[in-house]
C-alpha cells in the first residue's frame, strides 16, 4: 500500500525517509475548464430530487425570510450547457435555484431583486463570443461565467465593453493581469503549483513531476506561471502531457518512476485518470500520489481498487461528498429552490458558490446599481466569507496574488481520500488574510 500525505504534516515525516525513484506525491486543481472534462460523473453525495418544502433544519440553514423588492438587477450567465464535452446544464439549474435563495432569503442585491439572463456557449468560440455580445447588449451590470474551454473566448468581448466579470478559474495570463474589471474567486496557483512545492520543500524533494492531460487549459500554468515559482524556490519541474484518450499510460508511467520523480501530480479528467493510476499500478509504483478532485468520480472508484485510492490527496474547488456546514448550506438551497438537481456533481456546487459568492461581495450596495458601482465595490469590500467554500475568504483589491491582480482568494481546500475513494475531512490550506 501507498505511503499515505496528509496536508497538514510535512511530507519527511510522513514518509519517514527520503523518497527513492518510486514514491511521489503532489496537490490539486489547476483550472475550472477540468471541471468540464469531469463533470459527467458525481463525488457521492445527495441525489434525491426537490421537496416542495424544506424541512424544519433545512430552514434553520437558509435563513429567515428577507425579500428583495423593486426594480431588478440584471445579471449574466454563461455556461457551456450541454456540449459535445459534457452536459453541464446543472450550472443553469443550480444558479436559477441560488437566485430563487438569494431573492428571497438575502435581499438580493441592494434590497433589489436578481434577475437572471442566461447564455449558452456549449464550449464553442463562436457561440461563446456571441453570448457575450449578446449579454452586452441585454444591459446586464455584471457577467458570471460558469466552467468552460473557452473562457477567453467569453471574457474578452466581456472585457473590452469595460463589463464586470466574475468567474471561477481557468484564467488565462490577460485574465489574471486584469486590474480593471476581473475578478476571479479561487486561486489559481494553489494547487497545482504552491501546494506541491510547500510539501516538496518539507520533505526535502528537490523535484515536483507533473501527470498531465494534453489540452491548453491544463498546460497553460505549468508552461507560463510555474517556471519561474520553481526556480525562485529551487526545485526541478517535470511536465509529462499525455494525450486525452490514452488508454495505457504504462509507457509514460515506466518513464515516469525509473528514476527520482519527487512529487508526482495527476492533472485531467476522471478517465484520464483511471489510465494514469493503473498505469503506475502495472509498474508497481507504491508511493503516495495526489491530484485534481476531478480526477475522482464514481467511475473512478469502479476502475480502480481502493488500495490505490487510498492516501490519495486532493485539493477541491468546493468540500462535495462530504457532510459539512458549506455541503448541507448548499443541499438546502438546491432542495428548496430547484428541482431535481444532481447535488453530488462538483460543477453545481461551483454554481452555487459564484452565484453566491458575487451577491455577497455586492453586499451594502447602494443607489443606482451600474457596471461601475459594482467594479467600486468589489475593489473596496472587506475580507468576507465564500458560500460554500468551508470558510474560504475572498477579498478583490488585487492583494491576495498581487502577480495576479485579478484574484480575489488565497489558499484553497485540500482532503485526502479514504478506503472508498470518499474525502475526509475536507481542511482550508494557506488560506492567509489578505491585507488592506
Amino acid at each position: 500500500m501507498r505511503d499515505e500525505i496528509s496536508p497538514d504534516r510535512p511530507l519527511r515525516r510522513q514518509l519517514g525517509r527520503r523518497p527513492s525513484g518510486r514514491r511521489l506525491g503532489a496537490a490539486a486543481g489547476v483550472a475550472a475548464a477540468l471541471l468540464v472534462f469531469g463533470a459527467a460523473c458525481g463525488s457521492g453525495g445527495d441525489k434525491t430530487p426537490a421537496s416542495p418544502q424544506a424541512s424544519a433544519s433545512a430552514n434553520d440553514l437558509l435563513g429567515p425570510i428577507a425579500r428583495a423588492s423593486g426594480a431588478p438587477v440584471r445579471v449574466g450567465l454563461v455556461s457551456d450547457g450541454k456540449s459535445q464535452i459534457a452536459d453541464n446544464s446543472i450550472e443553469f439549474d443550480v444558479a436559477k435555484a441560488t437566485v430563487k435563495y438569494l431573492n428571497e432569503r438575502r435581499s438580493g442585491i441592494g434590497g433589489r431583486p436578481i434577475e437572471l439572463v442566461t447564455c449558452e456557449s456549449a464550449a464553442d468560440p463562436s457561440r461563446a463570443a456571441d453570448c457575450a455580445n449578446q449579454i452586452v447588449e441585454d444591459n446586464v451590470v455584471a457577467v458570471i461565467i460558469g466552467a468552460s474551454p473557452v473562457l477567453a473566448s467569453i471574457w474578452e468581448p466581456l472585457h473590452a465593453a469595460h463589463v464586470p466579470t466574475l468567474v471561477y478559474a481557468g484564467v488565462n495570463q490577460a485574465m489574471m493581469g486584469d486590474t480593471e474589471s476581473t475578478f476571479t474567486i479561487s486561486d489559481g496557483n494553489f494547487g497545482a503549483i504552491n501546494l506541491p512545492l510547500q510539501q516538496a520543500k518539507a520533505a526535502g524533494l528537490k523535484k515536483v513531476s507533473y501527470i498531465v492531460i494534453d489540452v491548453p487549459a491544463a498546460l497553460d500554468g505549468l508552461k507560463n506561471t510555474a517556471p519561474a515559482l520553481f526556480k525562485k524556490a529551487g526545485i526541478a519541474l517535470n511536465v509529462v502531457p499525455v494525450p486525452p484518450g490514452t488508454a495505457d499510460m504504462t509507457p509514460q508511467m515506466q518513464n515516469l518512476t525509473h528514476g527520482d520523480p519527487g512529487l508526482v501530480y495527476i492533472l485531467g479528467n476522471d478517465s484520464f485518470c483511471i489510465s494514469a493510476l493503473n498505469g503506475l499500478r502495472a509498474v508497481g509504483y507504491t508511493g503516495p500520489i495526489s491530484a485534481i478532485s476531478a480526477c475522482i468520480t464514481d467511475a473512478t472508484r469502479k476502475a480502480v481498487p481502493g488500495d490505490q485510492l487510498k492516501g490519495i490527496t486532493i485539493s477541491a474547488n468546493v468540500p462535495i461528498g462530504e457532510d459539512n456546514p458549506s455541503t448541507r448550506l448548499y443541499n438546502a438551497v438546491a432542495k428548496a429552490y430547484g428541482n431535481g438537481i444532481d447535488t453530488s456533481r462538483a460543477i453545481g456546487m461551483t454554481a452555487f458558490t459564484e452565484v453566491s459568492a458575487f451577491q455577497t461581495a455586492l453586499q451594502g450596495i447602494g443607489g443606482d446599481v451600474t457596471a461601475q458601482s459594482v467594479i467600486a465595490t468589489f475593489k473596496k469590500m472587506p475580507e468576507r466569507e465564500i458560500p460554500g467554500s468551508l470558510g474560504l475568504g475572498f477579498r478583490c483589491n488585487g492583494k491576495a496574488d498581487p502577480s495576479a491582480p485579478s484574484t480575489c482568494v488565497r489558499g484553497g481546500i485540500v482532503s485526502v481520500l479514504d478506503a472508498k475513494g470518499d474525502p475526509g475531512t475536507y481542511k482550508l490550506v494557506g488560506a492567509t488574510p489578505i491585507e488592506n
